[in-house]
């Protein structure tokens, strides 16, 4: 994955590309400019090329690179950001990251009790259901 200076980069060699083959597209679909004293059979032979639909496909290609080229402009650091103030971001989110990681830890430490209680319980009954199936009086296990 390229970093957003590359991607900067490509998107703007892309919309480079596409205004250059927009010129070339529609020079070469352009109607013939006439001239008073020069008649040519030539140019009345030729079928007409559908200028309007290349001119809105060019037109739709570069105004949507060059909206990627805004949002990739938009995401990167501002100047503002120092590198002070990127290491205090950075040790805020590790804060944060640690109190999520004791806080999922107490989540996990409580589901393995709830486990062992709904195990514990599992085992109860199918022992009950174990003497009660072979007859045998029920003995009450202890709890621990």
């Amino acid at each position: 994955m390229a970093d957003r200076l590359t991607q900067l980069q490509d998107a703007v060699n892309s919309l480079a590309d596409q205004f250059c083959n927009a010129i070339g597209v529609l020079q070469q679909c352009a109607p013939p400019a006439t001239f008073s004293n020069i008649q040519t059979a030539i140019n009345k032979d030729q079928p007409s090329n559908p200028t309007e639909e290349y001119a809105q496909l060019f037109a739709a290609l570069i105004a949507r690179t060059a909206k990627d080229v805004d949002v990739l402009i938009d995401s990167l650091p501002s100047e503002e950001s120092t590198a002070a103030l990127q290491a205090a971001s950075l040790r805020q989110l590790e804060e944060e990251n640690h109190e999520a990681a004791s806080r999922l830890e107490e989540v996990v430490y409580r589901g393995d009790m709830l486990l062992e209680k709904i195990q514990s319980a599992l085992a109860d009954i199918a022992q009950s259901q174990l003497q009660t199936r072979s007859g045998a009086p029920s003995q009450q296990v202890p709890e621990s």
